[in-house]
């Protein structure tokens, strides 16, 4: 049953994700982008990692998109200026290639193994804030100060020159 649920979420999360990069509204994209995020946290569930499944929903799915959604709604470009999306033979070719590539990532799998069983308290808090504060502390306060950047260039930009 484990592995059914899965690759049922799995195949959900490829196929948000598909959608998110090809759907020109880019409303219909954050909508899938909110599918594509809840269906890697039932996957988080599924490896008993339930605080990073918490965390996926509610600052990813909950917080980021809703902040998308805002801008969208703030650029707000009329429904008669988007393109209109019209199926192609290089979509269709895209299609196959992506199909393809799955089917061979199965086969590279399928060779070589793939990991499996569960890692003893490998998505509690304790193991994440154990493996952030020491063996990821360099890249945590890395990403840390770009954050900073990007908080201050972004009020640089949007402030108005009196």
């Amino acid at each position: 049953m484990e592995a059914f649920l899965f690759i049922l979420f799995g195949a959900i999360a490829v196929g948000a994700s598909i959608m998110v990069v090809t759907r020109k509204h880019p409303l219909a994209s954050a909508l899938h982008l909110i599918l594509a995020m809840a269906a890697v946290a039932a996957l988080f569930v599924l490896r008993d990692a339930h605080f990073l499944a918490a965390v996926q929903m509610i600052v990813y799915a909950g917080a980021v998109v809703v902040l998308f959604v805002f801008v969208i709604m703030l650029i707000n470009v009329p429904e008669d200026r988007l393109p209109v999306e019209r199926i192609t033979l290089f979509r269709f070719a895209a299609v196959i290639a992506a199909g393809f590539l799955v089917v061979e990532g199965a086969l590279v799998a399928g060779r070589f193994g793939m990991p499996g069983g569960h890692v003893a308290g490998g998505g509690t808090l304790e193991a994440v804030g154990r493996a952030l504060f020491t063996d990821y502390l360099l890249a945590f306060e890395i990403t840390s100060v770009l954050l900073l950047a990007a908080v201050i260039g972004a009020i640089t930009l949007a402030k108005k020159k009196i």
